[in-house]
Formats: C-alpha cells, sequence, structure tokens
C-alpha cells in the first residue's frame, strides 16, 4: 500500500476539538469536499466526520440492578411491566432483552401477532422517567431470606442501568422480498406476495461501517452516540463477519462487520430508544447510533467519501430460501435505487420501503457534529480495532 502523505494522530484531533479549531462534517458533507478537492486536501481540512443511524436492532437489552431490599432478596426471575427479564446473574441484577415480550402476549397464536410491548418498549419508557412496576421472586437463603419484592420504579431508584447490545449497527444488510403467494411476516417487515415490495435496513452512506470498511478507527473503547448519549464500542459484535465478498472500494456486498456497545442508560432519550412492534413476528427496539471517523489521514478520508450508488446488497426471498438457511442473492441493487422508493426486480418496478430511518440518521451525525465542535465530545483510541478478518458467524 502506497504510504499515506497526511499523518494525524488521535492527540493532535482532540487539541484541535479543544481549541474549537477542528473542522468537523458529516458523512453526506465530507462527498462533496472530496470530489472537488480531492482526499489528500480534504484529509488535510477536516479532522473528523460523523456518522449515524436508526433502526430496528434487535439483539440489545439492558443490565439493571435494582437495589437490595430490607430484607435482602436473591431474585431468581424478574418482571419489569409484566415483562421476563434474566435474572440468572446476581442477587439484585438482571438482564433484559429488546426482543422478550410481555407474559401475556398470545404471540402468534392470533396470527399476526401484534407485539405491542415488549422489552424495548420497558427501556424506552424507563429513559422517559415513567414509573416500571418492578416483581422480583426468590427462593430464600440464609443471607437473603426474601421470597418477593413488588415495587413501582423509576429509572432514577435503579442504582445501575447500563444499556448493553451485543450487536447493533450491521455492515450491510439483505435487501428482503417474498416470492410466496401470500404475504409473510418477518423481521424484515411485512413482505407482499408475489414480489410487491422489498424491505431493507440501512442508513446507506451515513451508515457508519460504511465510512470505515475495513475497521481502521473503530474498535475496543470507541467513544460513540448511543441512545441519545454517549456509549463505547466494547467489542466486536455477534456475528461479526468482515470476510465476505467487497467491492473495489472495499465496501462489502453482504452482511459483514458488527458492533457490541454499552453505555449509561440514564444519560440516554426516548428518542433515540424506542421501542417497536413487528406483526407477526415479535418486538424489538429502534437505536440511535452515531460514530466519529478521524480522518488520520487521505485513505480515511476516501472511505468517508463514499455514496449510495456505490453500496449494494443482494436480494433475498424471504418466503422460500430464507427459512430453510439456503438463501442466495437474487440480484443486487444499489442504495441509490432503493432510497428512490422503487427498485426494477425481473422487469418490475417493486416498491422499496426502509426500516431503517434517513432522517434521524442525518439528525444523529449532525448531533455528533454539533457536540464535538462544542467541545462535549472528544474521541478515543481504541485498544485495539475491530478484527478484519477470521471472524464468522
Amino acid at each position: 500500500m502506497q504510504e499515506t502523505i497526511v499523518k494525524k494522530t488521535y492527540a493532535e484531533i482532540n487539541q484541535k476539538i479543544k481549541s474549537g479549531e477542528a473542522v468537523v462534517v458529516t458523512a453526506e458533507e465530507i462527498i462533496d469536499i472530496v470530489d472537488k478537492k480531492g482526499s489528500v486536501e480534504a484529509a488535510q481540512q477536516v479532522d473528523v466526520v460523523t456518522t449515524g443511524t436508526f433502526a430496528p436492532m434487535c439483539s440489545s437489552g439492558a443490565f439493571i440492578n435494582f437495589g437490595h431490599s430490607k430484607p435482602g432478596i436473591k431474585a431468581s426471575s424478574v418482571m419489569l411491566n409484566n415483562v421476563a427479564a434474566y435474572a440468572g446473574i446476581a442477587a439484585v441484577d438482571c438482564y433484559i432483552g429488546a426482543t422478550e415480550a410481555k407474559a401475556d402476549d398470545p404471540l402468534n397464536k392470533i396470527f399476526p401477532g401484534e407485539f405491542n410491548y415488549g422489552g424495548g418498549h420497558v427501556i424506552q419508557d424507563l429513559v422517559a422517567g415513567k414509573k416500571i412496576l418492578l416483581q422480583a421472586e426468590g427462593y430464600g437463603t440464609h443471607c437473603y431470606p426474601k421470597l418477593n419484592v413488588e415495587k413501582e420504579v423509576t429509572i432514577d431508584d435503579l442504582p445501575q442501568a447500563t444499556l448493553c447490545n451485543p450487536r447493533n449497527g450491521y455492515q450491510n444488510y439483505n435487501c428482503a422480498i417474498n416470492l410466496k403467494n401470500k404475504i409473510i411476516y418477518t423481521y424484515m417487515g411485512a413482505l407482499k406476495p408475489k414480489a410487491g415490495n422489498v424491505n431493507y435496513c440501512s442508513a446507506g452512506q451515513l451508515s457508519p461501517l460504511f465510512n470505515d470498511p475495513y475497521y481502521k478507527t473503530i474498535g475496543l473503547g470507541t467513544r460513540i452516540f448511543l441512545g441519545g448519549g454517549t456509549g463505547y464500542v466494547t467489542w466486536h459484535g455477534t456475528q461479526h463477519n468482515p470476510c465476505v465478498d467487497r467491492t473495489s472500494k472495499g465496501i462489502p456486498v453482504n452482511p459483514a462487520g458488527t458492533l457490541w456497545v454499552m453505555g449509561d442508560m440514564k444519560q440516554m432519550s426516548p428518542r433515540w430508544l424506542v421501542g417497536v412492534s413487528l406483526q407477526g413476528y415479535g418486538c424489538s427496539m429502534a437505536v440511535g447510533l452515531g460514530i466519529p471517523i478521524p480522518v488520520l489521514n487521505e485513505e480515511i478520508a476516501q472511505y468517508t467519501a463514499v455514496r449510495d450508488e456505490d453500496i449494494y446488497t443482494q436480494i433475498i426471498d424471504y418466503g422460500h430460501e430464507y427459512p430453510t438457511g439456503e438463501a442466495k442473492s437474487l440480484g443486487k441493487v444499489s442504495y441509490q435505487e432503493l432510497k428512490s422508493g422503487f427498485v426494477n426486480f425481473s422487469g418490475k418496478k417493486v416498491p422499496a420501503v426502509p426500516l431503517s430511518s434517513v432522517v434521524r440518521a442525518r439528525e444523529i451525525a449532525e448531533i455528533l457534529k454539533k457536540w464535538i465542535k462544542d467541545d462535549k465530545f472528544l474521541l478515543t483510541q481504541p485498544q485495539f480495532l475491530l478484527p478484519s478478518q477470521g471472524h464468522g458467524n
């Protein structure tokens, strides 16, 4: 690889942030800068590029410590607003997953199920400051003799509440279609029969991992926008799979990298953590996620200039092939075409429906930009970068 001309460090960029001299632009704004000035001059001029995404991220949840009662309890089961939380951690610690439905939800017994309330909704209600009914049961021990606790709590009553999402920020994902003769309900939303629509889920050129396709700046300890507050990348996410086909510009054409992220839920906002009901499928949570990309050199500047027209994903049949685990590509489509609202499939003009919000993603990138420019957010240098090879499903 050719040696870079521009060479910056995290310390140098942070010093410019502190002095109010840092040049910060969004992932959309950097495109024209690189086009007009080239990657070298862009890297010399710009210090940070901000990204954003807002979409359902099922692999999300929260570790909650609800504090010791008097007398104490060793909880063996925990319910939060009648949604089960996993209690097999410690006496008063639990983990609530975004996809857990209410205990009395009929699920898909009445098809298609509505899944009106689940773990993601509990998390949204907590960060909104609402009261949550906590019910805990124990079996009694000498040190923790109490058998049950029932009380209303708000997030301020909880000693700790930590958002912990094992898989967020997917680097590209399938475009879903349904070739069956009847409607189907999936985690990609409702898919009409006979290729009546295609659904996709990415902010495209705004999405964090498209702007750093080889994970040259993102890793353990990267500070991020998470749920309206600050959080950190703490590991590569589950299903992290960088070893996929890529374009000549390094952009993966299949689902690839993922992020494990964490943050203090008490800083977060119900605008950026939103409970989601996917008809006929289940509960989820839409998560606001934004990552600052430090422009350390012209190579990174060039990566951040990625355009929707350069990003492709695969059209997959969720009616027949995906459920069997034998899914194959029925063709590829660019995010430029997807965002136009229609795609051409087998000679047919098919409506394209986003599960992610580009408007919200753009807002996150702007918020993060303002935080940095106002010296409210410094960059962190990761202790090690995300694996770029050797980590499959």
